[in-house]
């Protein structure tokens, strides 16, 4: 790379103190794209952004069915005024005319998933088939307010189904647990940070820990103002293939931390935390019955087998969840928290100085006769509202109907079709990703998710070409030098994994948006780019490396 490319250092502290996903728009115009230029400009191949350029169709379809038949229904409430105005649907008889509606389509795309879906909610879930289509027309005509709040009464019952079986599976789990649908996993981010220090559980100068590395918002939100949280990194190890040793968890031991936030499995390096350590942390509780657990666990439908902590430790824990990566979703923005009805949250609250319990009594006074008993999961809808729109609250009817039938789908798919399908898919760009690379490929570890890869320069560098190279490398680079020559040079968009936490030189590669061939060209690329390092290593040093060793 020649000398003039490199970025100053008053550049490079500029760089520096970009979040990975603005950054990744000054990689697009190095690139030679706009700022918001998408993965499907053919000339560059963006792999900085998770947005999956997969979507589950059979749901959808299913959703646009639905749509046509409840306004069928709105149409005949009002069938007598030919200017477009329909009414609410009609109980009475609704489901002999979705049976009428279900004859006359059959063969149409999704009717058949409609059928299904109603028989299951009636035969294996117990649901009234009545109730439960009734609040699906009328969800998706969106013509009332979300009633309750929190979650519409039957979506949340399937939802929560959907939950049980993906998130606890067959892990003991004793007692319910209440569901908050939200704008997405960023938007549970926002209400829980937020409700937690509207209700005293963190507060300025308090101490979170943080399951590092993690998604850079859980790093760059406790240094806001609103927050000045105090964090202590709880580091996983990439020598041992990001899981988290007894010694960095012993961190949660001490009082002074209040909550540990976590992603599991692991955004960048998409690995699950093992089941060893998810029994040591639940052993950690039981010493700390205060510890707040928070656990993001989008991409736990991507895994093996995948438990959530929060079956271990239900509890303690909120659990968030987004249906964005795992259904190709991202823009219908749909995501769940999930509380168990007895939980440290409510206790805390419960225990709180008298001065701050009648703050919180006035606060939340207008909404409920009985104030100090409001769980903490109607305080987040409460919260996301100002309180005062309380009334007002809630996901979007429609959004909450398309959760919905995503939760159908994926229950009634007993096979797993559809995830394995998804798991083939992602871990043979994987393959095509590391061949292009020329990196051994292993496919044995069970943790291994693989939605994104992290390529860690400083451990990769040192396997295949020893520690004085990787000094030398880390002495005569910038920490974004090699990211911004993959830009612009083969038109490549990584995002940085130093600012995701990771403690080496890094780029984390979405393998969810783009083609096999694309991965394959993209490791060519990386290759090429280390090549070119290693030749000046030993122009350098008078060394004669191999550029060609397999990683």
């Amino acid at each position: 790379m020649a000398k003039r490319d490199k970025p100053g250092s008053e550049e490079a502290a500029k760089l520096a103190a970009l979040s990975p996903f603005e950054l990744k728009d000054e990689l697009i115009k190095a690139a030679g794209g706009g700022a918001v230029e998408r993965a499907a400009n053919l000339s560059m191949l963006n792999a900085g952004r998770g947005n999956p350029n997969f979507v589950a169709t059979i749901p959808r379809h299913g959703f646009w069915q639905l749509g046509l038949f409840a306004m069928r229904e709105a149409e005949r409430s009002f069938a007598y005024m030919p200017e477009g105005v329909g009414g609410f649907p009609k109980r009475d008889g609704l489901i002999d005319r979705f049976d009428l509606f279900l004859r006359g389509n059959k063969g149409v795309p999704g009717i058949d998933f409609l059928a299904s879906a109603v028989s299951y909610v009636r035969d294996q879930l117990g649901l009234s088939a009545g109730d439960f289509l009734y609040e699906m027309c009328e969800g998706i005509l969106a013509s009332n307010y979300p009633v309750p709040d929190r979650m519409l009464k039957l979506s949340e019952v399937i939802v929560g189904q959907y939950l049980r079986r993906e998130m606890i599976g067959d892990h003991p789990f004793i007692g319910e647990f209440d569901i908050f649908a939200v704008e997405g996993g960023t938007a549970a981010m926002t209400y829980i940070f937020n409700t937690m220090r509207e209700n005293h559980l963190i507060k300025p100068g308090d101490t979170i820990a943080l399951g590092m590395p993690i998604f850079t918002p859980y790093i760059e939100i406790p240094r806001l103002n609103d927050y000045q949280l105090t964090v202590v990194d709880v580091n996983a190890d990439v020598e041992k293939n990001w899981q988290y040793s007894k010694n960095e968890l012993d961190k949660l031991r001490d009082p002074a931390v209040k909550a540990f936030f976590l992603v599991n499995p692991s955004n960048p390096p998409s690995v699950r935390i093992s089941d060893e350590s998810l029994e040591y942390i639940a052993e950690i509780v039981k010493q700390r019955p205060d510890l707040i657990l928070l656990t993001d666990d989008v991409y736990g439908t991507f895994a093996d087998g995948f438990v959530s902590l929060f079956a271990l430790a239900p509890k303690n824990t909120i659990l968030v969840y987004s249906y964005s990566k795992y259904f190709g979703a991202t823009g219908w923005r749909l995501g769940t928290i999930a509380t168990h009805r007895d939980n440290v949250l409510d206790k805390l609250i419960a225990d709180l100085p008298k001065d701050a319990k009648k703050q919180l009594h006035h606060r939340y006074e207008s909404i409920t006769t009985e104030p100090d008993k409001l769980k903490f999961i109607d305080r987040l809808v409460a919260d996301s509202r100002t309180v005062a729109l309380n009334h007002t609250a809630g996901l979007s009817t429609p959004q909450q109907v398309q959760m919905v039938l995503f939760s159908l789908f994926s229950l009634m798919d007993t096979p797993d079709a559809y995830k394995n399908a998804l798991k083939r898919l992602i871990r043979s760009r994987k393959r095509a990703l590391y061949e292009g690379i020329g990196i051994s490929f292993d496919d044995d570890d069970s943790n291994q998710v693989d939605y994104y890869t992290i390529l860690d320069m400083e451990f990769l560098g040192e396997r295949a070409y020893g520690r004085d190279f990787v000094e030398w490398l880390l002495k005569n680079t910038e920490p974004s030098e090699l990211l911004f020559r993959l830009a612009r040079e083969a038109r490549v968009v990584l995002l940085p994994g130093r600012g995701f936490g990771t403690p080496h030189p890094s780029g984390r590669v979405s393998l969810a948006n783009l083609n096999e061939s694309d991965y394959r060209k993209i490791g060519r690329a990386i290759r090429a780019l280390l090549a070119d390092y290693v030749e000046r290593y030993n122009v350098s040093t008078g060394n004669s490396l191999d550029k060609d060793r397999v990683l």
